[in-house]
């Protein structure tokens, strides 16, 4: 397929471009600072860090999960309303206006992030793509990979990709956890390419799942560890997810 580069973060200063990145987590639900992203700069890497005083994000709708995440984009309606993007809970609300911004809300390309997962059992990472959702059904969810902590092994981990629909009556569920020959606390590869007609869904350059349906409208990243909580949470803190580099390609064909 015929790509063409069009956003591109090696992280190789010590800010965070916010000319690319909101570094807050579905802040309309919340608050930006509840939602607000932990994360250093150095090396030219990003690590996202869920802190052992971080706060749950929303633990009303929640419960203990606690963010660490990046976004590309920010869609709500006004305080109070039901209008927003990822409304996860049928009971959220907008309980902090949010300025609407769009940073990077591709239609179609590729997305790869290089990055290496945790191994901790209480944690998951994720590279994933959402509606904008300025109209309702324009809500579905592309996976880039999404790793948990407890399905990962020094040979094998278990990669979710796929599309989830949300509110958008076009797409039908369509997730997978392939098991990848990889140790994935290593930097690995991990990409989707979004085609009028289907996402394929690629580790290291190899094809491990392809859906023969798409989103036809605007998405943005989101970027992110959670901590899901445990037995105590016994594993150390900080958990950690270290991020090499994000491209995405427009679609020139």
């Amino acid at each position: 397929m015929p790509f063409e580069l069009e956003f591109e973060d090696t992280f190789d200063g010590d800010a965070l471009d916010r000319e690319r990145w909101l570094p807050y987590y579905l802040p309309h639900w919340s608050s930006r600072e509840r939602s607000a992203a932990r994360y250093v700069l150095g090396g030219s890497l990003l690590r996202l860090l869920i802190e052992a005083d971080q706060r749950p994000w929303c633990p009303e709708l929640d419960g203990e999960v606690r963010v660490s995440s990046l976004q590309t984009g920010a869609f709500a309606g006004p305080l109070g309303s039901s209008v927003g993007q990822h409304r996860f809970n049928s009971e959220a609300v907008v309980r902090e206006e949010q300025p609407n911004i769009r940073l990077y809300t591709p239609r179609y390309g590729r997305i790869e992030l290089r990055a290496r997962a945790s191994d901790d059992p209480d944690a998951m990472v994720a590279l994933w793509m959402i509606g904008y959702e300025d109209e309702p059904e324009r809500s579905a969810e592309i996976c880039v990979c999404e790793i948990f902590g407890r399905d990962v092994a020094a040979d094998q981990a278990l990669v979710g990709v796929g599309v989830h629909p949300f509110g958008d009556p076009t797409i039908v569920d369509d997730f997978s956890r392939v098991s990848v020959p990889i140790d994935a606390r290593d930097f690995h590869l991990y990409a989707a390419e979004w085609t009028p007609g289907h996402v394929a869904f690629f580790v290291d350059g190899d094809a491990i799942k392809t859906v023969s349906q798409s989103p036809a409208y605007s998405m943005q990243l989101m970027l992110g560890i959670y901590d899901l909580g445990g037995d105590g949470d016994a594993t150390p803190y900080p958990k950690e997810f270290a991020v090499d580099a994000v491209r995405g390609y427009r679609l020139t064909d």
